[in-house]
């Protein structure tokens, strides 16, 4: 069991720690030295400092390095981060929710290996594992602990109703997590079961919760503000302060994965808040999104020409980049568009919007001057 990661990222390399934020960028012919060195020598005296520097808890001197580190080799691919949408299922139906139906499906066991097996040939060091409910997947657990095995930093999007059981609370004690995000959905019993459409719901969620700080997993809340709890928006960050949990607040509604606009209602106007401008990403060039079905896609919006990993193997990623050019171009409702450079959406997302048939001021500039 490792308790460090060297890994190429991107254009560098690093050496990070499961359940750790904090990391260290390693010169190249450090990560070659790590990359050749018998696992039975001792630590090098500049790792063993690195170590202690960056995290004072955490002392290998004189360890022989293949006790604690893991070395993820060199990928002739440029994916550094991947989420994974294990399934589709869920114990709650909030009226906001961006899957629309919410079957539980999705591949058998050894696809799911297979792809994770693949991820990690791409070079993928930042994995998200999402729903969905993942972790009420049946294969959440070994899929789970065989991305940590192969040396991924996890971060698991859950809704906190299952983080009281042991079996989880073991496995995250054993394969340390790099973040567990929760999704918040009110600051009371009222407005949190309405929203999930889900009586017990808050009950769940604050046993989860209760249970994850004792055993003071990474999390992050992700506060999720509709018309059902708008008034609850400060008790809700009040709350997580005083769990001394980090937050961040999410206020605008998007239209379901297949263009539904039935979600949108969800959306409290009040609490709207305007996008940052849109200044492109590198979705599809160094990172992508997999469905549980194992088809992939630059991103959990950009889902148009998908790609199956398991029938194409890794091959299957060279066309990613393309497919995310494409998909980026002002294109279909939003070509000519006067205000494209100032725009708060990616295509995809307007393209979204657009299949939705949704009010342009939910999403365009040209909607909020008509507005006004």
């Amino acid at each position: 069991m490792h308790t460090l990661i060297a890994a190429p990222f991107l254009e560098q390399h690093v050496l990070v720690r499961p359940g750790s934020r904090g990391g260290v960028l390693l010169p190249e012919d450090r990560y070659e030295e790590l990359r050749t060195v018998n696992p039975a020598a001792p630590t090098p005296a500049w790792l063993v400092a690195a170590v202690r520097e960056q995290w004072d808890d955490l002392d290998v001197t004189g360890r022989p390095v293949g006790d604690f580190l893991l070395v993820r080799q060199p990928s002739d691919w440029a994916y550094g981060k991947a989420s994974y949408e294990l399934n589709l299922g869920c114990n709650y139906d909030c009226k906001h929710c961006y899957l629309g139906v919410k079957v539980q499906s999705g591949m058998a066991w050894t696809d799911k290996r297979r792809c994770l097996d693949i991820m990690a040939e791409a070079g993928v060091l930042f994995l998200q594992v999402t729903g969905g409910e993942p972790t009420m997947d049946r294969d959440f657990m070994r899929a789970y602990r065989h991305a940590w095995e192969l040396g991924m930093m996890i971060t698991v999007s859950t809704n906190g109703s299952m983080l009281w059981r042991e079996n989880l609370l073991r496995l995250f004690r054993e394969c340390p997590s790099y973040r567990v995000t929760v999704s918040m959905y009110g600051a009371t019993k009222r407005s949190y079961d309405e929203l999930t459409r889900r009586e017990g719901a808050w009950d769940q969620f604050v046993q989860g919760m209760n249970a994850a700080r004792h055993a003071k997993l990474p999390l992050r809340m992700s506060i999720v503000v509709t018309e059902d709890n708008g008034a609850e928006e400060q008790a809700m960050v009040d709350l997580c302060e005083s769990w001394g949990v980090e937050y961040e607040v999410f206020t605008n509604m998007t239209p379901t994965i297949y263009g539904g606009g039935e979600v949108l209602t969800a959306q409290s106007k009040e609490h709207l808040r305007l996008r940052k401008t849109f200044t492109g990403c590198n979705a599809g060039h160094t990172f992508f999104h997999m469905d549980p079905y194992g088809l992939v896609s630059i991103c959990k919006i950009g889902r148009d020409d998908q790609i199956s990993l398991p029938h194409e193997g890794i091959e299957g990623l060279a066309r990613l980049g393309e497919i995310a050019d494409r998909l980026m171009l002002r294109t279909g409702g939003c070509s000519g568009c006067s205000i494209a450079g100032s725009c708060r959406v990616c295509r995809p997302l307007a393209k979204h919007y657009q299949e939705a048939k949704a009010p342009l001021a939910a999403y365009c500039q040209h909607g909020e001057k008509k507005a006004g």
